[in-house]
């Protein structure tokens, strides 16, 4: 077994052993074993408001997944668009990295209740933007793509029901080590795309960018999650700063299109090695 294959083999483990631990907490929670209070009881007292910004905060998710998978299949008809996404050069990742976070930041700036023309504008805009991002991934092929939109929307289910019934704030306080991964998993990101796959530092660095990043981000969704709750449990509805939907869905929609690029490479590879 080569350098490549070892390191693909024990990404596949971690995972597999993630989803074990996974399917464990969702059990545990989900069956009620755990003497803490978790966000699904206290919906049964929750007032109006805050049912209604839970609803529209996913409801926006969902507009963002459609904008996101229209963008994306807009952008693959253009070879002009698609030959400039997929690009290699340091010039076009830090472009895409740029329009990204500009984008980001644009619709977060935003205030919903004052500007909500310009704010509905500017979080098409993102969708659009992070459409043309993944819009390489169609070259995987429409089955596959199905398939991995299946695996996440299971993965996506799964850990947002281990959100809702766990403790309130029981991953709300994974904010330090998350970002510390998030840097490591950038950083292999960016560098596997420089480095053959078939070497060893550029195998390590894809397994870690690919199945590292997948158990990440699958962890950011337990805490975006969280955060969405509790900010619309908290948030005064007569205070000053009024509730944001479209700024609250942005870490799970950013957590759930991780996971699907993230499965879209396992597929790939798998696939690939299947042949083989």
């Amino acid at each position: 077994m080569g350098t490549a294959a070892r390191f693909d083999a024990t990404g596949r483990l971690i995972v597999a052993g993630s989803a074990v631990v996974g399917l464990g907490a969702l059990c545990y929670y989900g069956l009620g074993m755990s003497n803490e209070i978790g966000a699904i009881e206290k919906a049964v007292v929750w007032p109006q408001y805050v049912k209604d910004r839970i609803r529209s905060t996913y409801l926006y998710f969902a507009g963002s997944i459609g904008l996101t998978a229209l963008s994306a299949v807009a952008v693959s008809r253009s070879p002009a668009l698609m030959s400039l996404m997929m690009r290699g050069s340091w010039l076009a990742i830090g472009a895409t990295f740029a329009a990204m976070i500009g984008a980001g930041m644009l619709v977060r700036s935003i205030p919903y209740d004052q500007s909500p023309g310009a704010k509905h504008l500017a979080w098409m805009l993102h969708a659009g933007v992070m459409g043309a991002v993944v819009a390489p991934l169609t070259l995987l092929g429409g089955p596959l793509l199905i398939r991995a939109a299946w695996y996440t929307a299971g993965i996506v289910g799964g850990l947002s029901t281990v959100a809702m019934c766990a403790p309130s704030e029981k991953f709300l306080n994974m904010g330090a080590p998350l970002g510390i991964g998030l840097g490591l998993v950038l950083v292999s990101s960016i560098g596997s795309s420089f480095l053959p796959p078939t070497s060893a530092f550029g195998a390590g660095l894809y397994s870690i960018a690919i199945y590292g990043g997948l158990v990440l981000f699958g962890l950011f969704l337990l805490y975006d999650t969280q955060k969405v709750i509790k900010r619309a449990e908290t948030t005064p509805m007569y205070g000053m700063v009024k509730y944001d939907p479209i700024n609250a869905c942005m870490g799970i929609y950013t957590d759930t299109l991780n996971i699907f690029i993230r499965v879209a490479m396992m597929l790939a590879g798998g696939g690939g090695s299947r042949k083989k």
